[in-house]
């Protein structure tokens, strides 16, 4: 039980390529002890993709945790105040969650979520999933990667010949990432082949 007691705030965005991976990763976080509480951002509260429906996601997330996903910019923001988890882990955290989180812009439920953590100065865990993490996010990446209390799950280039700008965290690693971050420590090596 390497979590036990740890309250975890889970945010899902908008990746959907990738959600299907990432929720094992819930069920294991709480196979670990931990108590984890769902925030998905507006596009995977409102989209409807090939990888799944919204009511999927959300019926997915309600049996896992056995909680309802929180999906307002309202609902998010007692994160911080009221110091309801311990740790804020974004996974898959997409290039443009990223790009906002560098930049101050809280404009969904997932931004209003890790912008309230920070401000307590606890730990937010992102694992990117971007097309653009090389391109026109590396500087954003390169200041997430500068900033106090973010951490990241180590990340490599998921298609070096077919998208070379592409970046995509090893969500195999989140819970590793997870118990380093509460110690105030990034895991490393944080460049990895995904």
């Amino acid at each position: 039980m390497r979590l036990k007691g740890i309250r975890i705030g889970f945010a899902l965005t908008g990746s959907h390529c990738t959600l299907d991976e990432v929720m094992p990763k819930i069920q294991e976080l709480l196979d670990e002890g931990a108590e984890v509480f769902p925030i998905v951002s507006f596009a995977v509260d409102t989209i409807d993709t090939r990888f799944g429906t919204v009511q999927k996601w959300r019926d997915l997330l309600k049996q896992i945790t056995g909680k309802e996903p929180i999906n307002t910019i309202s609902g998010a923001e007692p994160v911080g105040p009221k110091q309801l988890v311990d740790v804020v882990v974004i996974a898959p955290c997409t290039g443009n969650t990223m790009a906002k989180l560098a930049n101050g812009i809280t404009d969904t439920p997932v931004l209003m979520a890790a912008k309230a953590h920070l401000r307590n100065q606890r730990p937010v865990v992102l694992a990117i999933s971007t097309n653009d993490g090389l391109g026109m996010n590396a500087k954003n990446l390169g200041l997430l990667l500068n900033t106090k209390n973010v951490y990241m799950v180590p990340f490599g280039q998921d298609s070096p010949t077919g998208k070379p700008n592409s970046l995509k965290s090893r969500m195999d690693l989140i819970i590793d990432t997870i118990e380093h971050a509460l110690q105030g420590k990034q895991i490393q090596p944080i460049l990895v082949q995904p």
